[in-house]
């Protein structure tokens, strides 16, 4: 999977979405898009055999899933207007289109990493022992985000660290080097990574639970004029996660994913899926959300993520159901149940 931050110029992307406005009118054809990421890959299912279509049809309207293969891609084609809604982790929810201007929704919350992101040592098995080595990481990911609150942890920040900016795509052949004895990732690299006699897993995703979030984003204001929207994909993506158990949905995953279902079976293992509407409704609801949320908006402001017009954290402001977190005059996310409470209830 990945499943990266990156530094965007606002003010390029608020120049690229006034290029191509989303119309808040009633319409009756959408397009959603998503990447490759154990909690996304349902929507192929969910395509592939007309789930998303029996439920777009129900509200009369056409909704149109396309895979984007470059998740950051996705999301800047989400934040210029040429999607409705789009896949993506509520950090980059934030760093990107929210911070871009664009006033989006948390329509469904998928999922949670709960061991799917790791740091790796060699030499050492206790965390501390990473004080004054290099860190080989995706910087600006999630993996970067894990770093942070790993050093937290134990007391440590990133002073005591030196990060190396390495691409996903070399984690793998990177640690099976002598110079590199730290590095922080993802599934499925660091399943990969992990099988080697060298290294040690000193922390997890499964120590922040509820903190890197998988998210099906759509615009505000599209939602707003088009709740049928809202229903239709909230309620197809239910009936999909009733197949989450059937040896069929389970090998198309995996197809989709280039694994086979052992591999399958470890990503979905170290994620908490939301298969169950009430259970993502209890999640959103809680006050945990914004703690979160504040704590993603300390790291991504103290790294640039906000653009170089925030003047704070709390820049742009995220509504909860707990509350609203920064700026109340400048909310652009939304964490809003209010389409999976009717999916939990049978109202849809």
């Amino acid at each position: 999977m990945t499943r990266l931050l990156t530094t965007v110029c606002t003010t390029a992307l608020l120049a690229l979405t006034l290029a191509a406005p989303v119309q808040a009118q009633a319409r009756d054809s959408f397009k959603v898009c998503w990447s490759i990421y154990v909690g996304w890959l349902p929507w192929d299912y969910g395509a592939a055999e007309g789930i998303v279509d029996k439920w777009a049809d129900k509200y009369d309207i056409d909704i149109e899933v396309v895979q984007i293969n470059d998740y950051i891609e996705s999301i800047n084609q989400y934040t210029a207007g040429q999607f409705d809604g789009c896949t993506m982790t509520n950090m980059d929810a934030l760093t990107i289109p929210a911070a871009g201007g664009v006033d989006s929704t948390a329509l469904i919350v998928g999922d949670f990493s709960n061991g799917n992101d790791g740091i790796v040592l060699k030499d050492a098995d206790k965390l501390e022992a990473i004080k004054g080595r290099r860190v080989n990481l995706v910087e600006l990911s999630v993996s970067h985000y894990l770093l942070a609150r790993a050093l937290d942890s134990v007391g440590l920040s990133e002073r005591d660290i030196t990060v190396v900016n390495t691409a996903d795509a070399d984690l793998v052949s990177a640690f099976n080097t002598p110079d590199v004895t730290a590095l922080a990732t993802w599934n499925p690299l660091l399943g990969t990574i992990k099988e080697s006699p060298e290294a040690n897993l000193v922390f997890d995703s499964s120590k922040i639970p509820g903190e890197i979030i998988d998210l099906m984003v759509v615009n505000t204001d599209t939602l707003k004029a088009n709740p049928a929207l809202g229903k239709a994909l909230t309620g197809a993506w239910y009936e999909i996660m009733g197949h989450l158990n059937d040896s069929g949905f389970r090998q198309h995953l995996a197809n989709v994913a280039a694994t086979d279902l052992d591999g399958l079976r470890m990503q979905l293992d170290a994620t908490r899926l939301f298969d169950k509407a009430e259970d993502a409704v209890t999640f959103t609801n809680s006050p945990a959300l914004k703690d979160t949320m504040q704590k993603v908006a300390e790291f991504s402001f103290d790294h640039g993520l906000l653009g170089e017009g925030a003047p704070d954290a709390g820049f742009v402001g995220v509504e909860t159901p707990a509350g609203v977190y920064g700026n109340n005059g400048n909310i652009k996310l939304r964490f809003d149940p209010t389409y999976m409470t009717m999916a939990a209830e049978g109202e849809l």
